[in-house]
This record gives C-alpha cells, sequence and structure tokens, in this order.
C-alpha cells in the first residue's frame, strides 16, 4: 500500500477489499485514518471517511451525502437495490419506514419479547444438552434468522435460502469479487424467493409481511417495493446479528473472564453488546454520493462522488474512544456507529438488541462455561465482518 499527500488531497492505492485487508483490515485503517479526514481510494475510485466525527456528521447529513444515488460501489448493485429503503432519501425513504415503524417501535417490540425468550430458551437448552456446537451454524444462523421470518410470517420451507441469501446480498455491495462470484447463485435464489413470498397466500396471517401487503393495497408502495421492503428487512435483521451472536460466543470462549463478570451481573448483558457492536463493526460501511462539493477535514470532496462511511474504521477510532483494539466490558458504547446513524440508522437495532439480551439471558441459565473446541474460521466477506466457524464445548449449569 502507498499512501500519498498533496496540497489537494490524500491518496491510497490500497484494496480495501483485498484478502489480506479483509481479513486484517484495521492497522491499514489505522494508517488511513492518520493520514487524513478523507482519503480518495483509487484502486475503485472513491472517498473513504474513517474518523468517527466525520462519518457520523456525514451519516447524520443526508441531504449532502445522499442514499438515493446509491449505497452500494457498484452501479449494477445500485440499479438492484433502486426504490428500497436503503436506497432512499427522505420524503420516500419517510414513507418505506413508516411501513413497519409500529411493529419495530418500543410497544410493538415488547409484544413479541416473550416468543423470543422462549424460542431462545429452546435452542439454548438443545445445544447445551449436546454438549458440543458450532456457534455459527448451530446459534448464530439458526435464532435471529428464524425469530425474523417468524415475525415476518414466512413460511419454514426455504428458510434456508435466507442467511446465505443476506451473507451475499450484502458482499454485492462492494466490488464484483470472487466471493460474490461464487454466492450468485445464493443471491438469486434469495431474490426469487424473496418476490414469491410478497403474496398474501404464502405469508402467516398477522405477520410483519401481511402489514407490508396492506401497505401496497393502500397504495402506500408498489408491489415491487414490497418484494424490496421484504428482502430489505429481512437481510438488515440478520448479518448484523448473526455475526454478533458468533463474535460474542468466541468472546465468552477465549476470555472467560468476560463471561464471569457477565455471570455476577446479568444486566451487562447489553453493554457487552454494544461494545462487540463497536468492536467487530459486522457492516463495515455503505457508500453515499455528494449532492455538492463540500469540506470534510480540510478536503473538498466533489459533487457527484462516491464517499464511503467506514463505520468499522469509525468505531476504532482513538478520537472518540480511548484503546479502541481492546474489549471494555465497562465501556458501554452506546453512540457506536455499527448500526449506522441519522435517518438510515438501521430501522431494527431495536429488535437486534432485544434478541441477544434475550438469548445472553438463555445462555446465563443454562452455561457454565465456554471453551473452543477447535479453530476459528474467518469469512471473507468484503464487506461483512463475519465468522464461518466457531466450535465451541460448553459445561451446562449444576
Amino acid at each position: 500500500m502507498s499512501l500519498t499527500t498533496n496540497e489537494q488531497r490524500a491518496e491510497s492505492d490500497l484494496d480495501l477489499f483485498s484478502g489480506d485487508a479483509v481479513t486484517d483490515p484495521y492497522a491499514a485503517l489505522d494508517d488511513l485514518r492518520d493520514l487524513s479526514a478523507a482519503v480518495r481510494m483509487t484502486q475503485q475510485d472513491f472517498w473513504l471517511l474513517s474518523r468517527y466525527a466525520d462519518v457520523r456528521a456525514a451519516a447524520a447529513d443526508w441531504q449532502t451525502f445522499s442514499s438515493a444515488q446509491g449505497v452500494a460501489l457498484t452501479a449494477q448493485s445500485n440499479q438492484n437495490l433502486k426504490g428500497s429503503v436503503l436506497t432512499s432519501d427522505p420524503p420516500e425513504h419517510d414513507v418505506l419506514r413508516a411501513v413497519l415503524s409500529e411493529k419495530l417501535a418500543p410497544r410493538g417490540l415488547s409484544k413479541v419479547r416473550g416468543k423470543i425468550r422462549a424460542d431462545a430458551d429452546a435452542l439454548v437448552e438443545a445445544l447445551v444438552g449436546r454438549g458440543s456446537f458450532d456457534a455459527v451454524d448451530d446459534l448464530a444462523t439458526v435464532f435471529p434468522v428464524h425469530v425474523v421470518a417468524d415475525l415476518v410470517g414466512l413460511p419454514v420451507e426455504g428458510r434456508e435460502k435466507l442467511h446465505p441469501g443476506a451473507d451475499a446480498s450484502f458482499a454485492a455491495f462492494g466490488p464484483f469479487s470472487p466471493y460474490v462470484q461464487e454466492r450468485m447463485a445464493d443471491l438469486v435464489s434469495y431474490q426469487q424467493w424473496m418476490g414469491a413470498m410478497c403474496d398474501r397466500s404464502k405469508l402467516v396471517p398477522g405477520g410483519w409481511g401481511e402489514v407490508i401487503m396492506d401497505a401496497v393495497d393502500d397504495g402506500r408502495i408498489s408491489q415491487l417495493g414490497a418484494v424490496k421492503a421484504l428482502s430489505a428487512y429481512m437481510t438488515a435483521g440478520m448479518d448484523t446479528t448473526v455475526n454478533a451472536i458468533s463474535a460474542l460466543v468466541r468472546l465468552f470462549a477465549e476470555q472467560p473472564e468476560v463471561w464471569s463478570a457477565l455471570q455476577a451481573d446479568p444486566a451487562l448483558a447489553g453493554p457487552v453488546f454494544e461494545e462487540v457492536l463497536r468492536l467487530e463493526s459486522p457492516v463495515q460501511g455503505f457508500w453515499r454520493v455528494t449532492t455538492r462539493d463540500v469540506e470534510v477535514g480540510g478536503t473538498t470532496i466533489p459533487a457527484g462522488d462516491q464517499v464511503m462511511l467506514h463505520w468499522g474504521a469509525a468505531n476504532r477510532d482513538p478520537r472518540h474512544y480511548p484503546d479502541p483494539a481492546v474489549f471494555d466490558l465497562h465501556r458501554n458504547p452506546l453512540d457506536h456507529l455499527a448500526f449506522g446513524y441519522g435517518v438510515h440508522g438501521c430501522a431494527g437495532q431495536g429488535l437486534a438488541r432485544m434478541e441477544v439480551v434475550e438469548l445472553l439471558g438463555s445462555l446465563l441459565r443454562h452455561v457454565e462455561r465456554f471453551s473452543l473446541a477447535g479453530e476459528v474460521v474467518r469469512r471473507d466477506n468484503p464487506i461483512v465482518r463475519s465468522l464461518a466457524a466457531v466450535p465451541v464445548t460448553v459445561e451446562p449449569k449444576g
């Protein structure tokens, strides 16, 4: 990687989406953050914002850093996403987001807490009874996927497409890399299935999917808008939660003192989740397009340029978080950017927090300690920082 500066701008020829950079991005991101507030990434021709204050300010300023012109790197992906809640700005964005706003509000979520807790207990009890399991395949990709699918009202048959499809969907926000190419079949299968599910006859009555279809009948959104809304909420409702759960179980196995502290004070469940989100930032970042010339930290970004808001780099900015590479049990970083920020902040973050707190509660009731039972394997998704395998053994509560 070469870093250069001149009177106009800082540049880097680093490919943020290469294998090494995806596996261990943070040293390079530290260098880029120190180089300049805004760095021109010459490999894919976009600007990178990596400092916490700048990323948060840009996320809040949707009028200047627009999502409507695309939140992915490539024109093809942005075309595929066009008309979704992710790739729209107010007022269109507000209409799309309002469809499920009541269900995702605290009052709506309180009605499903009991079911989520029961689902967590049933799954954890079964896994603990086995003595060993993979925290990715057996826990993290099972619990949130089925919670969200149940809430939407999707049939059980076909749900095996959901997590592979969501993983491929997020990967497609970046360059058309081998990772994306190898998963095109998963992506197409997922999109086709989600399109087929936007049919009342396929949906369980009373679920969120029915609410989306009501919006079609009322003329608030189109049938295509319903497909995009259903897909967007399913995708967003899975990967952050899936990958945070995987990271948490790995943490408990590798740093047992964290699990012991949580056992001593279960009220730390929320702060533990927030800190692992800050540290791992499962969705590393999205793009925006500038609507005007804008200055960031002394650098002028021209109108019409693509800008990546790097949540992962911002969440490890030492200007905002002391010792950012260290998991701090008592940090409780409620201002982290792992869910984005501003009008495009993740609509499902309240549900994600509820899911993980209830799952941690269930683990506390059933598990005395975790131990790694094999090699932890990282997935090389260029956009989502995720784990492919976390094999563990558990000692049940006596």
